[in-house]
């Protein structure tokens, strides 16, 4: 039921106009903007681009409603789906599925984020709990599929990137008419799907911005797969950054990784910790933990952009309460 995956996942014109004309249906293209303070900190020119401004606080939802949307137009026999996620993916899964009439089971690992589990029921999921970590969730979830025939979404595919492309050609397409595309791009990278897609973006955009992606120095199995140049597994030990929680990558993912990114940085905890504040304090923007670490890379390597153009990525800002007030205290 997929389509496959392509090298670099290129898209036509036709295809990224479709996710948008889908995208728009449910809501409107998010905001970027030059924040000051920001710029001040890092001595340079910063865009963010906000994410965490969508109908469900996160990117995904741009992926979910793309991927359903052919979903029910190719396979209207499908009336079930199930998937994993940390949160965000699954969300998007639940407010994709309900505007097609679809059931969606979604299994999240034992401790995931309180809150993103009641946005999930509330958008009529149907949320299992199994395993310690996102890939031990995702296994159930593909024995669910089996078991039951329900249809598999993965948190990687075709449609889901280019629905999430949408938010970067927004970006680069604002930028160009502003007269100030970015020299680099930072994009926090979970399974991959934001960093595919801002490279695709760029490439529908035709513009020369460098991408580097950013993960959890807690969970680096995608900043040791692209070193490598093929898929390695890392563990995972963050507590803050939940959507950059991998242990085992997409090999599909790190392919476009590798040929598509000038680099890949990790963030530690307190790194990302540091970064949401600022955001707070300068933005007035909630973050969660793999939202802020685009920021929190751009920070720890401030000198390395000085006096240039940067864009970053609040893919999110899902977090719960009670883990925000501890990060603000701090």
């Amino acid at each position: 039921m997929l389509t496959v995956a392509e090298p670099g996942m290129n898209f036509t014109r036709d295809e990224i106009e479709a996710a948008q004309r889908t995208v728009y249906a449910a809501m409107p293209p998010t905001p970027q903007y030059a924040w000051p303070q920001l710029g001040a900190r890092l001595g340079c020119r910063l865009w963010a681009k906000h994410e965490n401004h969508t109908p469900l606080g996160a990117f995904k939802v741009r992926g979910g409603l793309t991927y359903m949307e052919a979903l029910a137009r190719e396979h209207p026999e499908v009336r079930h789906v199930v998937s994993a996620t940390r949160g965000n993916h699954g969300q998007s899964m639940g407010f994709a599925a309900a505007r097609h009439g679809l059931a969606a089971t979604i299994v999240v690992p034992h401790g995931n984020s309180v809150e993103k589990n009641a946005a999930m029921r509330a958008l009529g999921v149907h949320l299992v709990e199994h395993g310690d970590d996102f890939q031990a969730a995702s296994e159930h979830a593909g024995a669910l599929a089996i078991e039951q025939g329900l249809h598999r979404v993965p948190s990687f595919a075709r449609d889901l990137v280019r629905g999430v492309a949408t938010a970067y050609v927004e970006f680069f397409e604002a930028l160009k008419r502003a007269g100030d595309v970015p020299d680099v791009l930072l994009v926090p990278i979970g399974l991959g799907s934001g960093f595919a897609a801002a490279a695709a973006a760029r490439r529908h955009c035709d513009v020369r911005t460098k991408l580097v992606g950013v993960v959890s120095s807690h969970a680096t199995a995608y900043r040791d797969s692209f070193r490598a140049q093929r898929p390695l597994e890392a563990p995972v030990t963050t507590l803050l950054a939940d959507g950059m929680a991998c242990r085992t990558p997409v090999p599909e993912s790190v392919e476009v990784l590798v040929r598509e990114a000038d680099d890949v940085l990790t963030v530690s905890d307190d790194e990302v910790a540091a970064a949401m504040r600022i955001l707070f304090t300068d933005t007035h923007n909630v973050a969660e933990g793999a939202g802020a670490a685009a920021l929190a890379a751009a920070l720890q390597q401030r000198e390395r952009w000085a006096g240039k153009a940067v864009g970053i990525a609040l893919t999110g800002g899902n977090v719960d309460a009670a883990v925000y007030a501890r990060v603000l205290a701090g």
